[in-house]
């Protein structure tokens, strides 16, 4: 196959934009010594967590304690056609994840007969669709982001079909997912549909397509927890369905083989890295960092700050249904059993950071914004609600565009982007209330992992408008960590769970410090701010 490799450029504003990196560099002189068993392998080996998020690629080495021994970052390009609609280039996504593999392993002076193992993390519901003889995308992905597809949905929800989708994946019909995307390229891409029929195109989410080009075009595998985010798998039987397919018009024939979260699918082609590598499990962004965070048993909750924002409640081996718009979820599959979640999503999070640097200019770099927002005492007034591309739970509003209200003459750029970093600790308050209205629980703590998790003014305000305790682990980056987990287990380089949670450290803690009636008097005027953004296209 005609891969062509490129050099990465080390661009990290984004992967730091609220502090620096936490990796190490290995010493093998470290007093923070390797736990081994008999059965543990050597210590000369490690595990690749390859990290491919919204608006870059990451690659990190870990060691059996779980530490980030050298890592590499690149972003990639945003394309935005049209508003509301967003876009990747396939090949930017392949390259720049394997160029971001390449040099970490050379900044750990690594090869790789030193990689027990290999997990691949993704972004979830970007739809690629690619020439399986050549291997070239036919056109650009549809990033989850994107609001494409929303007249499809509507045609389904007219149709009456909602409840059928809802029962079988756990999911309500929206543009976020990958079954819609792929049933409008299939009706705009001219004799598309019939190459897909004889399964000369194949259909992935990016965890797919990055195992089809890392074995050299033999896998087109997929697991259960990216699976369980397309619209077209049911979470019960833990398979394709047949109905969903026909009432998606998607055809099987370009869909990937579903295997578990934790498994060897095969190996890479050596020409990647000088020698194969087995490639042993694949995860859907949120789910590894919900294992990442250790979050094995029901009733633990995990908060994800990235580009979009991500609440995961471990509900153990049985879904839940949701009654407040809620996603249920698969959370992983190992060892035979399988986990489910609870999930409220957030579409823009961090990505409010990125428009502050890039649309308004008020930043030059992402890292400047918490010295900003604190330079002023409060937000003024002033409320953001960032649905730029309109709201996910519990809204699910794809015409819902952003709201900036309260501007006063004394408003200023420190006013905005205080209240732009609010705006994440509200929407995840609008995720606890109805999670824990469908799990009627009420959760002890959040742990939460993310670039902005690094942010105390932000943390804090969090745990005051949640009344919650927040906690952060030593490792930020738990998506990445959760994927080399499973990678690990599957090969034996961790024997089980235990050596996880051993391995999970807090530090830091913020305590709730606002009292119920401050936090309750904001979180009311956040909830007018969100009723000013909805319907806005429609209106």
């Amino acid at each position: 196959m005609p891969f062509t490799k490129k050099h990465a450029h080390e661009d990290v504003d984004m992967a730091h934009f609220f502090g620096t990196s936490r990796c190490v560099r290995y010493n093998p002189g470290s007093p923070h010594r390797h736990r081994l068993t008999p059965a543990s392998p050597p210590m000369s080996r490690f595990i690749l967590a390859l990290d491919q998020g919204t608006t870059s690629s990451r690659a990190i080495v870990f060691d059996h304690d779980g530490r980030a021994v050298a890592q590499a970052h690149q972003e990639f390009r945003q394309i935005l056609p049209h508003p509301g609609v967003v876009e990747h280039d396939p090949e930017e996504i392949w390259q720049s994840q394997l160029a971001t593999a390449q040099q970490a392993l050379a900044k750990a002076q690594l090869t790789a007969s030193d990689i027990a193992a290999i997990g691949v993390t993704n972004q979830r519901e970007t739809t690629i669709i690619w020439d399986r003889h050549t291997g070239k995308p036919i056109t650009n992905a549809i990033v989850w982001q994107s609001r494409i597809s929303a007249p499809i949905c509507e045609r389904l929800r007219a149709a009456g079909h909602e409840s059928t989708f809802r029962d079988k994946t756990g999911l309500v019909v929206d543009p976020y997912f990958s079954g819609t995307k792929l049933t409008h390229l299939l009706e705009t891409i001219d004799g598309l549909r019939g190459r897909a029929e004889r399964g000369d195109v194949l259909f992935g989410t990016v965890d797919t397509f990055l195992l089809w080009r890392l074995s050299g075009g033999k896998l087109h595998v997929t697991d259960v927890s990216n699976a369980s985010r397309t619209l077209l798998f049911n979470i019960h039987t833990l398979a394709w369905d047949d109905e969903l397919l026909r009432l998606l018009g998607v055809p099987r024939a370009m869909l990937p083989e579903v295997r578990a979260t934790s498994e060897v699918y095969g190996h890479t082609d050596p020409q990647w890295f000088g020698g194969s590598i087995p490639l042993a499990a694949a995860c859907g962004d949120q789910q590894a960092a919900t294992f990442g965070q250790a979050c094995f048993r029901p009733g633990m909750a995990k908060n994800t700050y990235g580009t979009g924002c991500f609440m995961l409640l471990n509900t153990g081996e049985q879904p839940i249904a949701s009654h407040h718009r809620l996603l249920t979820t698969v959370g992983w599959q190992r060892a035979g059993r399988t986990t489910y979640c609870l999930e409220g999503a957030v579409f823009i999070a961090g990505a409010i950071v990125q428009w502050l640097r890039d649309g308004l200019g008020i930043i030059r770099s992402s890292a400047e914004v918490e010295a900003l927002a604190a330079s002023v005492a409060d937000n003024g007034g002033v409320v953001l609600v960032p649905a730029l591309v309109g709201l996910g739970a519990p809204y699910w509003d794809p015409y819902a565009r952003g709201t900036l209200v309260g501007l006063t003459r004394g408003t200023t750029a420190g006013h905005i982007a205080r209240a732009a970093l609010e705006s994440m600790a509200y929407q995840t308050r609008d995720l606890l209330v109805a999670m824990q209205q469908d799990a009627k629980l009420e959760l002890a703590e959040l742990r939460v992992d993310g670039g902005a998790s690094i942010n105390p003014l932000l943390m804090q305000f969090q745990a005051d408008i949640l009344g919650r305790r927040v906690v952060r682990p030593q490792v930020a980056e738990t998506t990445a960590l959760g994927v080399a987990y499973l990678a690990g287990l599957a090969v034996g380089y961790w024997q089980d769970l235990s050596d996880v949670e051993r391995n999970w450290q807090q530090a830091a803690r913020y305590e709730p410090q606002m009292s119920a009636e401050q936090s309750a008097a904001l979180y009311r005027r956040w909830q007018r701010a969100v009723e000013r953004s909805l319907k806005w296209e429609e209106a």
